[in-house]
């Protein structure tokens, strides 16, 4: 038994019989090479090598699917939980999978298609546009954003954040138009390698990965209509079991905020597209009960060993929503 009480009221948690019948999964989007100095935040290759480590002391890691058949089958072991990884960034193959590899560990990727093979979503449109420019300030007044500094690291993050707010909840092709506003005032080329290909997906899933589908082109479905959503969700699958030459069973809702980014409807689509499980960004773990397609996912983003594990076990607390 851990030594001070906060340690033990972990181990308690994290032991409890309840919690043999509870999956925790965990969300993460990239793991960069280098710290960004723009996002000091943002998972680096060191920094999930740190995070792998305290994971794999606390919990039993499985694929997604293995620990939720497990799950169905009441056979799933105390600690459980699984990793996953959204959207289908390159650094996912070049600095994720190894580290999880050289831990023996494996994750499931979820992959708006749409974006493979040299695209750009548009938030890293915004984010490359504001880093890359030359420009001391951008006019962006369409957006009602007049002037923003972006000469210091301060301001471009500050800038971002603006254009961010502004953007994210608008219709899917006024968003696509207010970012190719932000690039072209700020001047830039963007990277075309942001995005894994398609080789490199097929290179991800035959290195041990599971590869989930995450639609075509990422919109949120509440701000998109029926038909748009049915087949943002069906071709985003489809292209995946063409790519890969085998069945897809996992889903993730973009964004995922049940409510606010998807909705019954979207739920039963999923289930109708023939997927087997779908996760969401809720708090939460799925226990015996859970709805199969809202499963929560949660990770904590703590930089000492002791207080991640104690949020993972707060959230083993939680009760789900659904």
């Amino acid at each position: 038994m851990p030594g001070n009480s906060l340690e033990r009221l972990i181990f308690t948690v994290l032991t409890r019989p309840r919690s043999a019948r509870a999956l925790s999964v965990l969300i993460f989007h990239r793991v960069l090479t280098t710290p960004d100095p723009l996002f000091p935040g943002e998972v680096d290759s060191e920094r999930f090598d740190e995070l792998l480590d305290w994971i794999g002391g606390a919990f039993n890691v499985m694929p997604l699917s293995t620990g939720l058949d497990a799950l169905k089958a009441g056979t799933l072991p105390t600690r459980a939980a699984a990793i996953t990884f959204d959207d289908g960034y390159a650094d996912n193959l070049t600095n994720a999978a190894p580290l999880l590899k050289a831990h023996g560990m494996s994750a499931t990727f979820f992959i708006a298609t749409g974006f493979l093979d040299g695209g750009i979503m548009f938030n890293d449109m915004i984010i490359e546009s504001v880093r890359r420019t030359p420009h001391e300030a951008l006019s962006l007044e369409a957006l009602g954003l007049a002037h923003l500094p972006v000469n210091t690291t301060e301001d471009k993050r500050r800038a971002i954040d603006a254009i961010l707010d502004k953007v994210k909840f608008l219709p899917q092709a006024q968003r696509a138009e207010a970012a190719a506003l932000v690039r072209d005032r700020a001047s830039v080329e963007l990277p075309t390698d942001l995005m894994l290909t398609s080789t490199e997906l097929i290179r991800l899933r035959d290195c041990g990965m599971e590869i989930g589908a995450h639609t075509m082109t990422h919109p949120i479905l509440t701000r998109v209509s029926a038909a748009v959503a049915k087949a943002e969700i069906e071709d985003g699958r489809d292209r995946l079991e063409e790519l890969l030459e085998q069945r897809i069973r996992v889903f993730a809702y973009p964004n995922g905020k049940r409510g606010r980014d998807y909705g019954d409807e979207h739920v039963k689509m999923v289930r109708d597209a023939g997927f087997d499980f779908a996760v969401s960004t809720d708090w939460g773990v799925a226990r015996q009960g859970s709805d199969l397609f809202q499963l929560p996912r949660f990770t904590p983003w703590d930089r000492s060993r002791l207080r991640f594990n104690a949020r993972l076990a707060k959230n083993m607390l939680q009760a789900n929503k659904v």
